[in-house]
């Protein structure tokens, strides 16, 4: 085989986030390499749609961007981090972003010496939203050491802003298989009346700024309660406690609604969940074994995890997996990568989840993450599906979704007429909560 072909493999290893697409492409044209053509790397001009050609770059910077609808980012402050930025360059992306998040800690830390509150909450949300956006280039950098480091410090921003807010964010271990998981545990206010609460379940490599972002802002301002949670594989329960991906996530998700209905603050006939990236899967998964949640978002849908890795791989390699072949597998995709440093770290991006060492072993684990064999038809409550224009790693699978679920359900579209295009709608936060609220009130009678 061709070791152009193995680039191939990994153009599909995006399994709910970034760092995934046409790699074997970008790495063609030399983007990102040592030697390429500085001109080559430098960032193309501006359009309202994309500010970088690197597709990963642009994704990324696109989620920093819309974090300033609910301040955790400033756009003049996202402009000039753009500016330091050569496309393509992971390095410099890396550079950037750790020192926006430096100088914003810095800021943070004088104000809240000073006891000023809300600057120095703005502020460590802001430097912690920098700071997390830098982990997804330490692998591209040649640096994979950095990753856990970097992730820690966002989360110690994160944590320093959050604890600034009116009613500070309580931290909360869940009880979980004879260990606990962190949870993170949104109050509207400090009066302990029964609210609905909102679960946020984040995607395979999200941070507490997303959830903030993607959910637990939209529902405080609505009168939801909120709760968030890592689980296995994700964020501190990964790096802290090498919990590693699981597909039966109904395991993992009762668990989380078994807290919560311990306590007060919580109306048990209103707990709601929302499954962004790759918990547009987890999601679906849990609520059809898990029959206490009232209501359920999957942004977007996924019906099936491993077709963004198996999409492009050539059909050599897929016989040897399929025929149980581990060591040719995992020779010829070392083959491939040998001279592919940006293919070769997305790989070992993507698998950093699941703990396991061979590639082989990886691609065999992800074909367990489907809803096929029943497990969508079992779901009974009601369920949006976000369906947005240009999704780039599970395309069509919302309308999967959508057509399999048995009952009340609503396929809601966002499109790039809008500015909410893109997985997850990062550009349009604001319309994205709209829309998802917006149905959550009617589907729980809160109208």
């Amino acid at each position: 085989m061709q070791r152009r072909r193995f680039l191939q493999a990994t153009a599909a290893l995006g399994t709910g986030s970034i760092l995934a697409s046409q790699v074997g492409s970008r790495t063609a044209a030399g983007q990102g390499q040592p030697g390429a053509d500085a001109e080559e790397q430098q960032m193309t001009p501006r359009s309202a749609a994309h500010f970088f050609q690197d597709e990963d770059f642009d994704f990324v910077f696109l989620g920093v961007l819309g974090g300033a609808y609910y301040q955790v980012a400033d756009v003049g402050t996202c402009l000039a981090i753009a500016d330091q930025i050569r496309d393509g360059d992971a390095a410099s992306a890396v550079q950037a972003m750790t020192a926006a998040g430096d100088r914003l800690a810095a800021i943070a830390d004088e104000a809240a010496a000073a006891g000023r509150r809300v600057s120095a909450r703005q502020a460590y949300q802001q430097a912690a939203n920098y700071t997390f956006a830098a982990t997804y280039f330490v692998d591209r950098m040649g640096a994979p050491e950095r990753f856990a480091p970097t992730w820690l410090r966002h989360q110690q921003l994160w944590d320093q802003g959050a604890a600034l807010l009116e009613p500070p964010v309580e931290r909360v271990r869940i009880p979980y298989e004879g260990t606990t998981l962190p949870g993170f545990f949104f109050n509207v206010d400090d009066s302990r009346r029964r609210r609905p609460l909102l679960i946020f379940n984040n995607g395979s490599d999200g941070s507490l700024v997303n959830a903030w972002t993607q959910g637990a802002a939209p529902a405080l301002e609505r009168g939801y309660n909120c709760l968030t949670f890592y689980g296995p594989g994700q964020g501190t329960a990964l790096l802290e406690q090498r919990l590693y991906f699981r597909p039966d996530w109904e395991k993992v998700l009762t668990p989380v609604v078994d807290y919560a209905l311990g306590r007060p603050e919580v109306e048990p006939g209103q707990i709601a969940v929302l499954g962004v990236s790759q918990g547009g899967y987890w999601v679906p998964q849990a609520v059809a074994f898990e029959q206490r949640v009232a209501a359920a978002v999957a942004d977007p849908g996924v019906w099936n995890v491993a077709t963004s890795w198996m999409a492009n791989l050539p059909p050599p390699m897929a016989a040897l997996l399929a025929a149980g072949q581990k060591a040719e597998f995992d020779q010829y995709m070392d083959e491939g990568l040998r001279d592919e440093p940006v293919a070769a770290a997305t790989l070992a991006f993507r698998m950093r989840p699941y703990g396991l060492a061979s590639p082989y072993d990886v691609f065999n684990a992800v074909e367990q993450y489907t809803l096929a064999g029943g497990v969508a038809e079992r779901i009974r409550c009601p369920m949006l599906v976000t369906d947005p224009e240009g999704e780039q790693f599970w395309p069509g699978q919302s309308q999967q979704l959508y057509d399999a679920l048995p009952g009340p359900k609503l396929l809601v579209p966002f499109t790039a007429a809008e500015g909410a295009d893109l997985h997850c709608e990062v550009k349009a936060p604001g319309l994205r909560a709209q829309r998802i609220f917006d149905w959550l009130d009617s589907t729980l009678g809160r109208q």
